[in-house]
């Protein structure tokens, strides 16, 4: 999950405040540089939200939050004893790591501008991919006793946390170029690099295991039982401290706290229901649309998505909760983990006490609202509060909201983690929102998730209403209840969709959840626009019998009607895409064209002359690719072995070697499965140059050649693979012949962002052995997620394509007519194609991420997933 705090992003550029940068910059760039690096890396990003309060002005925030799930019989959890030794693992260290996690937390004013520095580290997407492979290996992970991440403090405190004990070599301390003096080299901080303690007759093993994955380690340390944390430069000892001293934490600190009730009331307890009110609401910043932002972060990488970000045929319907499958590689579960958070800021400028309670329950409403269970709910806390110094009143909105989380917790009988927290959002007299988000992480099943998205017309709607004591606090006991029957109700499949109340209160929920289906509804407007934080608006099949349950109404065909006031469809649609989405586009530009598709039937059937009782795909991984576990399942659920072959590039020796591994690969492989990724960091221009050199070696093209000439085998290339088949020439040629300025290619999406969203492509020929299981003309439905992938060509090699029943796939509507634009075509390619292949059929490209698959995934977007292309493939050989 991904939430930003932002001012108001549609602030004209002229009122922007003194000494900052306009707020619709400051938020575009965040969130361009967090949707990159989570992508490159291939992490899931299934919620991203960025949250509106002009205080923020003073400090923006960023927060992420990341599940992780490892079998528990791969970890080792041990104490370092003296012999043990401590290995550096990942990227070089330099002086951009200097001050990332400190700079963060420091108080800003006019004068920041010139005192300090960037103070965020380069990141290298790449190399912590490279990390994350090599600890999905349990035979890696079973030799770590003990190991730390490289966040603040760098060396110091990444090692220095491992064992009481320490000897720490800087000079072996790899680094970015020299210059740098030891107490740089100690606190350089970075997320690639990571600090691996092992019993010392197993360094060997783990650095050979590293190497592999094309990854430097050497050891930097030993652990002894001298009790001091000594650290080495040059032969001298510059640093030298007595554990005893470390662990006294520094001089003890105490402040006297004043808290107040500040009764500034923001949300009145009932606003007017009237057809003004409502579309007001809808045009607010933190209701409007942001489908803009979320779709630059990939939502589908790993096949374990079980909710997409956006829900329904529409895909409009934003899903409050991250929901993904435990990543197995091999086997199946149903466990899957749920994510989700709970934070207002105005709530919080109303009341920190109830604020904080308010974010503790928010988070725990939509847990249970998608199927979640109460009682596997756990806690972590994320805090953000102005400059403090010593003032009683400033600490006492710190203590009030603590002891508001408490009171939650301790009622539900729930302890929380700490993430990190800062105290230091001030600029110049300017202070952030007190800030408390509450993030709730549970175990769930998948066969009990259910999305947000209205299901069927005529089915009933209705509302959990937890309430307020006599004291104006909110009862727990109310809150308990409406958990406990939501659970029954889910479980029983009487709720079939929910969502939780937020700031446009009950009316945001519904017209929300009708904007995904294209239904709409009628109920009462009681109320509707009211704030009733953790409330759950559900559609429900059969009577629900709970003291806080309200009937509202029922789902219709079509328009939002609240008592009296009727509002369309589209009035409302165009009333929530106006505020957010003019700073960060929904969809792209529109070519106005009609199109048929073009289907091509060449009446054959293909069978390789070359059968085989197990086909073996070879999957070379280069730097950025990160699609290669999900290939690889595709390929091994329809009986295939999948055999990744990662190219290590840090010498010339290594490159070398990679290059005969495989040309071995290749030698014995019926297929070349070339993953999808971020080749190289996807620069401009630059998406798939490291795959198309490396293939240009006079070694490996003769091998693809062989395999394809001479052995009959097949090529697939996947989004960042097909652009290396693109620039290959392996389409649309059939041979590597390189590109000339003529041929055809991919470029940038024409909305100018990554764009990660379901697409609807229809089979528009049967000329290829990857497409004789799917149906000629049939629509499937598979995940898209790019910045580069719009196919261009020249008119004249459009017509050839479409006459060689080369055009194997094409962007569809609901209707199976060929689109040119957003929503249907995410990037704008031209005749609205998606995939091609050679002319003899056996190499196909594609965009969509065909192999993104599985049971229970991508529950709230209907349609059919399986093309069977794995399928058709794998048969081709058999």
């Amino acid at each position: 999950m991904r939430i930003a705090g932002c001012g108001d992003i549609t602030e004209k550029i002229e009122d922007t405040m003194a000494s900052k940068l306009p707020q619709s910059v400051l938020a575009k760039t965040a969130a361009r540089g967090n949707s990159s690096y989570g992508n490159q890396i291939g992490l899931p990003t299934t919620f991203a939200k960025e949250i509106y309060h002009n205080n923020y002005k003073a400090k923006h925030l960023e927060l992420g939050a990341v599940v992780g799930a490892v079998k528990a019989s791969d970890v080792r959890r041990e104490t370092l004893t003296r012999g043990d030794v401590i290995i550096l693992l990942g990227g070089d260290t330099g002086r951009d790591g200097i001050g990332g996690a400190t700079g963060s937390s420091k108080e800003h004013n006019d004068s920041s501008l010139s005192s300090c520095a960037a103070e965020v580290q380069k990141g290298n997407a790449p190399e912590e991919r490279k990390i994350q492979r090599l600890f999905r290996n349990g035979e890696v992970t079973r030799l770590i006793k003990k190991c730390n991440d490289f966040g603040a403090g760098g060396v110091s405190v990444a090692i220095g946390e491992l064992a009481d004990g320490l000897i720490i070599d800087l000079d072996k301390v790899q680094l970015k170029y020299e210059g740098l003096n030891p107490t740089e080299i100690a606190i350089s901080e970075s997320q690639e690099r990571m600090a691996v303690g092992l019993e010392a007759r197993d360094a060997d093993k783990f650095i050979e295991y590293a190497k592999k994955e094309n990854l430097k380690a050497y050891k930097v340390a030993e652990v002894t039982d001298t009790n001091r944390l000594v650290m080495l430069y040059q032969g001298k000892k510059v640093v030298d401290i007595s554990r005893d001293f470390i662990n006294t934490s520094g001089v003890r600190q105490h402040v006297s706290v004043e808290i107040n009730d500040r009764g500034t009331n923001y949300y009145s307890d009932h606003k007017e229901v009237n057809r003004e009110n409502i579309l007001n609401m809808l045009n607010d910043l933190n209701v409007s649309c942001q489908k803009g932002v979320s779709e630059m972060f990939d939502a589908s990488i790993g096949s374990t998505t079980v909710l997409m970000p956006w829900a329904g045929r529409q895909q409009l319907t934003p899903v409050q909760v991250s929901v993904q499958r435990f990543p197995v590689l091999s086997g199946k579960t149903d466990s899957c983990s749920i994510m989700a958070y709970g934070f207002d800021p105005y709530l919080m400028e109303d009341d920190d006490y109830l604020g904080a309670q308010a974010s503790v329950l928010s988070s725990m409403s939509k847990t249970i609202a998608c199927g979640g269970k109460l009682d596997n709910i756990h806690f972590s806390f994320q805090e953000y509060f102005k400059k403090l110094h010593k003032d009683p009143e400033r600490w006492g909105s710190v203590a009030s909201a603590l002891l508001g989380a408490m009171k939650v917790q301790k009622f539900f009988n729930k302890g929380a983690i700490g993430g990190k927290d800062s105290m230091s959002g001030s600029f110049n007299e300017l202070d952030v929102p007190d800030t408390l988000v509450s993030f709730a992480c549970s175990k769930g099943n998948v066969s009990n998730i259910i999305s947000p998205e209205l299901k069927g017309v005529n089915n009933r709607l209705g509302v959990y209403i937890p309430v307020k004591d006599e004291n104006g606090l909110y009862d727990l006991e109310s809150y308990l209840s409406i958990y406990r029957s939501a659970e029954r109700e889910i479980e029983n499949k009487n709720i079939i969709s929910s969502y939780v109340v937020e700031s446009g209160g009950i009316a945001e929920a519904l017209i929300k959840m009708a904007f995904g289906s294209g239904l709409g509804f009628s109920v009462s407007k009681e109320n509707v626009l009211d704030v009733i934080p953790g409330a759950i608006v559900v559609e429900y099949v059969n009577d629900i019998d709970n003291k806080y349950f309200a009937k509202l109404g029922k789902v219709t065909e079509s328009a939002f009607v609240f008592g009296d006031i009727e509002l369309s469809y589209d009035e409302c649609l165009n009333k929530w895409m106006n505020k957010v989405p003019s700073v960060y586009p929904v969809y792209g530009k529109y070519e106005e064209r009609e199109l048929q598709p073009a289907d091509y039937n060449c009446e054959c059937e293909f069978k390789s002359v070359n059968t085989v009782d197990e086909v073996n795909v070879c999957i070379p991984v280069f730097p950025g690719t990160n699609c290669e576990y999900d290939i690889k399942r595709a390929f091994e659920d329809e009986g295939a072995k999948g055999n990744i072959v990662v190219f290590a590039n840090q010498n010339e020796e290594m490159i070398l070697d990679s290059i005969e591994r495989l040309v071995n690969e290749l030698n014995r492989s019926q297929i070349l499965a070339i993953p999808g990724g971020f080749s190289s960091g996807d620069e401009p221009d630059g998406s798939a140059k490291f795959f198309a050199t490396a293939f240009r070696n006079e070694k490996l093209k003769e091998a693809v050649h062989k395999l394809l000439n001479e052995r009959d085998g097949l090529a697939l290339g996947i989004c960042n693979g097909f652009q290396a088949l693109i620039k290959l020439g392996l389409v649309p040629n059939g041979q590597i012949t390189g590109q000339d300025a003529n041929s055809p290619t991919l470029t940038f999406n024409t909305i100018n962002r990554h764009v990660s969203k379901m697409v609807y492509t229809k089979v528009v020929t049967n000329k290829s052995p990857w497409l004789q299981g799917a149906d000629l003309g049939a629509t499937y439905v598979n995940p898209a997620s790019h910045g580069e992938g719009r196919f261009v060509a020249s008119e004249e090699w459009i017509e050839k394509l479409f006459k060689n029943g080369q055009v194997a796939t094409q962007y569809v509507d609901f209707d199976g007519n060929v689109s040119l634009n957003m929503p249907f075509n995410p990037n704008g390619s031209m005749y609205g194609i998606e995939g091609i292949t050679s002319p003899d059929g056996r190499v196909l490209g594609k965009m969509a991420h065909s192999e993104r698959s599985g049971e229970d995934i991508f529950k709230n977007i209907p349609g059919d997933y399986d093309q069977k292309i794995f399928e058709s493939g794998v048969k081709y050989f058999k």
